[in-house]
């Protein structure tokens, strides 16, 4: 929703409104000019032509210069901007759009006891407002708006007692409105929008009950709407969005009964919409979008019969949408998507002939789309996406011929698309992604030659796509992914040279691939993999400059690729894997610099990897696996310092491994098998701190593995089969749970490993060894019949006991079972198998530690590598009643979100008690930004989509589950980052799990410095605490760490409830605030980050009702970020709020 002011038209108006008094009272001025003797020359009065000449000499000299009529000593006579009454003196002085510079300090206002009208509107005068202004006594209207005043509205403005119109709007005044604005009681329209105002809008502002006009909007205005606003009887436009209001919409706005236009959003307001609001009959536009409101839609909206337009979108609104809705015959424009809104959509809809708008999305909306709907014959936009809809498309929406975006994604909608859909020939945006619908698409959609959009991605689409759907020309956006499409893709495609993205994969298409595609400049993302595409590949690819995503994996892809694809400087990924190309890797690849994956595995190409693979610094996945290149492994990829996956597998690689590969310090996956490498496996491979999968296998490597190898405890995960190698295997884990086939087939390798010999010991040390034995055996052997006989009384006794006490205890211990029976193992042996490879919990396999327990990392014998988190000992003392627990751990463990760690299990155990959760790679956020060197890899759009993910998972927990899950403890530590840097939020609901009786569970939750403030004396913690969270964390991310001095000095008491903003807010650039260790975002990430820091300064908002949900979040991060209005390296602190 936007508020759009045609500058030039409005100053037109605005010259039009301040002369029609002017002309209407010529006559009674000549009149009193002929009975009173003039007491000035009709030339001018000298002392205000000094007053207009001194002002004009304090303007710069360009400003003068168009000025220059004002010259002698009449401004009555060809003076530019000045008219003069009868008796010589200035009445009107008219100057918007002059282009003038300067100040209004050298403006005489006392020289003018006459002037009726001062209009110096839309010029560049900067400077404060003088006090003086307010001996103006005569002044009519004034108008200082559009210009770059600062300062506050001096409070002498209460003495223009007589003034009608007053607009200072687009200026960048600051501090309170005055009180003294109440005084000015023949006031008929204010205008101070667009301006940093603060504080509270005066009650005295209720004085003014001749005005019709009141705009406030975009300020900093906050506090409540007060209630005095009721007395302004005669208002017909109320315009205070975009401020920080607060509060609820006072009742007594029903007094407002000849209001048109009520627009009160993009505030902070809450409660319910008043029933009062149903009194507005003469009511033509109504805007409350994007506040806090709760409580359902009054049915007494529906008696705003005049209604145009009713925008109710980004609030907490439930409850159904009222039948009434259908008595608003006039509305043209119903927006009421993101909220809460559940039950059918009414069928009285259908009343409402004059739609053109109708946003119904991101609700709980159930049941069947209503028929009717499509006898909105008007409609031009529908968006009903995001609810829970069922049922298919109604027929009857080929009525609405109009209609230019049809969105229907994410709901449960069934069926085929109808024939009808063909008759909306208008139709530019169609989005149906996410359903279940089926069968082909109709020929009919042909007729569908305006589709700019065109989403059917997630359905069970089959057949052919209609060989004309592309005639038009005008595809920007086309997703078919994850259908069962097949035969080839439409020739027409080619027309469509605006296309700048397309997802065809997981469909069963066919085609040469090089007849498929057109010449497209501006495409940046394409998708065809899983198909059936055959052909080469186009030496045109290297034309798509913009192109950051190419992937054409598993198809039936041939001959080379092209080296023209390395003039595509722009690509960040390419995956050409799982086809049949052939061929040499072209050194031009070597030029995409910001190339972050390479996947070129399962082809056929031959010859050597080139040396021009070190300039790809940014690369993190190289997979080159099962081709058939050959020669060296080249040493030049010790400079990919990035590298986070190496897999040159199955190949012909022969001599030995580079030491350079050592250098890739951030490696976790290297996979050489599968080749003919010889000689030793170099020492410097046991620097690869990271390393967490190695695999050497079927290779001619000899000697001995490097004694470097002992210190690779991140290694979980070894392959060294079919090689020549001899010799002790290092002493770490990783080798000592290694399975027989990962070691044998080696020359002789020994140590402590299934399979392998023990090693041999020195002669001399056997004989020894041999000696003491013997004796050893001899002393046994003599002490054994003496202790017989004992051994055998304590034993029968100690089995009597033990088994009485069992039959005891049996009652009691019967919650000390475990529950991974949820995962359909056996929970005794995963118990085993846990302690067992964290060897008892040692310290060398810690990787966190948190308020509820120690976070291990544990290698399962099938090689699942998990996240195991031992609970302290005061957790597990007091667990609750162990079924209704284990029915709680079966809850959180089916929940699946791509954002959340998983959780396998529980296992309870009278000596351990742990969960179990799936393992992610990075570790946690809070490691990353702390590390210097990580820091600097974690860019700012990779910090972006961390925000992203986290803000998903929680509005997941809160608004996806049922009932809804609190995590209760937010903070960097708890989330975890995989090797593509995704988000994965951890250990949400440990502290429900573990007391959900107990007074934990309503008094303290969370980390110090990330709990909301609330807590300290509500002791409940309800979704808003995690929004709190949120906020700290996503500051955490942007900042580069713990924001917590800046929060507090930013939203302190103080600050939070007056009107001045804290100086820090002022004068501090928002650059500086930033994490200084990476450079400043670039255009496209910048406007991402002022719109997070924006969001995380909502979301720290000390009233917990005031923060927005992570539903509202979450939404907010998906779409396009908002362009700033200003350069990035000019935003303050201040424009946060």
């Amino acid at each position: 929703m936007r508020f759009l002011l045609n500058k030039p038209f409005f100053s037109i108006i605005l010259r039009i409104m301040f002369l029609l008094p002017y002309i209407f009272n010529l006559s009674s001025m000549f009149a009193f000019a002929e009975q009173t003797p003039p007491t000035t020359s009709l030339f001018g009065n000298n002392t205000e032509a000094e007053a207009l000449l001194k002002w004009k000499a304090s303007l710069d000299n360009q400003s003068q210069s168009h000025l220059s009529s004002w010259a002698g000593i009449s401004p009555c006579i060809n003076w530019n901007g000045i008219t003069c009454d009868n008796s010589g003196s200035v009445t009107n002085l008219s100057l918007a759009d002059f282009g003038l510079r300067g100040t209004l300090y050298d403006f005489n206002f006392s020289s003018f006891p006459n002037l009726f009208i001062l209009d110096i509107q839309n010029n560049s005068l900067s400077g404060t407002i003088p006090h003086e202004i307010g001996k103006l006594k005569s002044l009519f209207a004034i108008s200082l708006a559009q210009n770059n005043l600062t300062g506050t509205i001096p409070s002498s403005i209460g003495n223009l007692t007589n003034l009608s119109i007053l607009f200072l709007f687009g200026n960048k005044l600051s501090g309170f409105i005055p009180q003294e604005i109440g005084l000015l009681e023949s006031l008929n329209e204010l205008d101070l929008s667009i301006n940093v105002l603060t504080g509270r809008i005066p009650y005295s502002i209720g004085n003014l009950k001749r005005l019709l006009a009141l705009h406030l909007l975009q300020n900093q205005l906050s506090g409540p709407i007060p209630s005095s606003i009721g007395n302004m009887t005669m208002l017909t436009d109320v315009s205070l969005y975009q401020n920080n209001l607060t509060g609820a919409i006072p009742s007594s706005v029903g007094n407002l009964r000849n209001l048109s236009i009520l627009y009160l959003w993009g505030n902070r307001l809450s409660g319910s919409i008043p029933q009062e609001i149903g009194l507005l009959d003469s009511l033509n536009a109504l805007g409350l979008a994007s506040n806090a409101l709760t409580g359902g839609i009054p049915y007494s909206i529906g008696n705003l019969r005049n209604l145009n337009s009713l925008k109710l979108s980004l609030n907490q609104l439930s409850g159904p949408i009222p039948s009434s809705i259908g008595n608003m015959t006039m509305l043209t424009i119903l927006s009421l998507d993101q909220n809460n809104l559940s039950g059918f959509i009414p069928s009285s809809i259908v009343n409402l002939r004059n739609l053109s708008n109708l946003y119904l999305s991101y609700n709980k909306l159930c049941g069947f789309i209503p028929n009717e709907i499509g006898l909105l014959g008007s409609l031009n936009e529908l968006d009903l996406s995001s609810n829970v809809l069922t049922g298919g498309i109604p027929n009857s929406f080929g009525n609405m011929t109009m209609l230019t975006t049809l969105v229907l994604s994410k709901n449960n909608l069934s069926g085929r698309v109808p024939l009808e859909i063909g008759q909306l020939r208008s139709l530019v945006d169609l989005r149906l992604i996410e359903n279940k619908l089926h069968g082909p698409l109709p020929l009919q959609m042909n007729n569908l030659t305006h589709l700019n959009t065109l989403s059917l991605a997630v359905n069970q689409f089959t057949g052919q796509l209609p060989l004309e759907l592309f005639e038009g020309g005008v595809l920007v956006n086309f997703s078919a992914s994850y259908n069962y499409f097949s035969g080839s893709i439409p020739k027409s495609l080619k027309n469509c040279t605006s296309l700048y993205r397309v997802r065809l994969d997981w469909n069963q298409f066919t085609g040469n691939v090089s007849e498929v595609l057109g010449v497209y400049p501006h495409l940046d993302y394409i998708d065809l993999s899983y198909n059936h595409f055959y052909g080469e590949l186009s030496l045109k690819w290297g034309g798509y400059r913009d192109m950051t995503s190419l992937k054409i994996s598993n198809n039936n892809i041939s001959g080379e690729i092209p080296p023209e694809l390395g003039k595509a400087t722009r690509l960040h990924l390419i995956d050409l894997s799982s086809n049949q190309l052939e061929g040499t890797i072209p050194r031009e690849l070597g030029g995409l610099k910001l190339l972050y994956k390479l996947t070129l595995n399962d082809n056929h190409l031959s010859g050597a990897i080139p040396s021009d693979i070190k300039m790809l610094s940014n690369l993190e996945t190289l997979d080159l696996a099962s081709n058939n290149l050959s020669g060296l492994i080249p040493k030049q990829l010790g400079k990919c310092s990035n590298l986070l996956l190496l897999n040159l597998s199955g190949n012909n690689f022969t001599e030995s491994i580079p030491l350079e590969i050592g250098f890739l310090r951030s490696l976790q996956d290297l996979d050489l098998s599968c080749n003919f490498l010889t000689r030793e496996i170099p020492r410097q491979l046991g620097q690869l701190q990271k390393l967490e999968t190695l695999n050497v296998s079927h290779n001619m490597l000899s000697g001995l593995i490097p004694s470097t190898f002992n210190d690779m405890l991140s290694l979980t995960t070894v392959d060294i089969s079919s090689n020549k190698l001899q010799g002790p295997i290092p002493d770490i884990k990783a080798f000592h749970n290694a399975s027989f086939e990962a070691l044998r087939d080696n020359m002789g390798i020994c140590g402590k490993a299934s399979g392998l010999k023990p090693c041999n010991l020195p002669e001399s040390s056997k004989t020894v060894k041999r000696k003491r034995n013997k004796l050893v055996i001899l002393i046994v052997l003599s002490l054994l019949g003496s202790f017989l006989l004992v051994f055998a009384v304590i034993g029968a006794l100690f089995i009597l006991f033990k088994r009485a006490r069992k039959r005891k205890a049996e009652p009691e211990n019967e919650q000390d079972r475990n529950i991974f029976s949820i995962l359909g193992h056996d929970g005794k042996k995963l118990y085993e198998n846990i302690v067992e490879a964290t060897e008892e919990f040692n310290s060398n396999y810690c990787i966190g530690e948190g308020g509820y327990g120690t976070v291990y990392k544990a290698v399962m014998p099938a090689e699942q590598v998990v996240a195991v988190k031992k609970l302290h000992r005061s957790q597990t003392d007091n667990l609750p009643d162990f079924k209704a627990f284990e029915k709680e751990v079966c809850v959180l463990a089916n929940i699946r979100h791509r954002n959340i760690v998983k959780m396998y299990g529980f296992c309870s155990h009278a000596k351990h008690s742990f969960l179990v959760y799936e393992f992610i790679e990075r570790g946690s956020l809070r490691k990353i930004i702390t590390s210097e060197e990580q820091a600097i890899e974690f860019d700012w759009i990779k910090r972006l989509n961390v925000v992203k993910g986290v803000a998903g998972a929680l509005s997941y927990l809160h608004h996806s589950c049922c009932p809804p899950i609190i995590h209760r403890d937010i903070t960097s530590n708890n989330i975890l980052l995989d090797l593509e840097y995704e988000a994965h939020v951890s250990d949400f609901g440990t502290s429900r799990l573990l007391m959900p009786d107990s007074s934990n569970w309503t008094s303290f939750a969370g980390t110090f410095g990330y709990t909301a403030p609330e807590l300290a004396y509500t002791m409940k913690v309800t979704e808003k605490c995690d929004v709190y969270s949120f906020g700290v964390v996503t500051m955490e991310v942007m900042i580069g760490r713990h924001p917590g001095d800046l929060i507090s000095t930013l939203l302190s008491p103080d600050s939070s409830s007056s009107s001045s903003m804290p100086p820090i807010a002022q004068h501090t650039l928002l650059k500086d605030v930033l994490d200084q260790r990476i450079s400043l975002p670039r255009i496209g990430a910048a406007n991402g980050v002022v719109h997070m820091m924006k969001i995380a300064i909502a979301c720290l908002h000390p009233n917990p009702q005031s923060r927005p949900t992570m539903e509202k979040i979450s939404l907010e991060l998906t779409t396009k970020w908002p362009t700033l209005p200003k350069a990035f390296c000019t935003v303050i602190l201040g424009d946060l709020f």
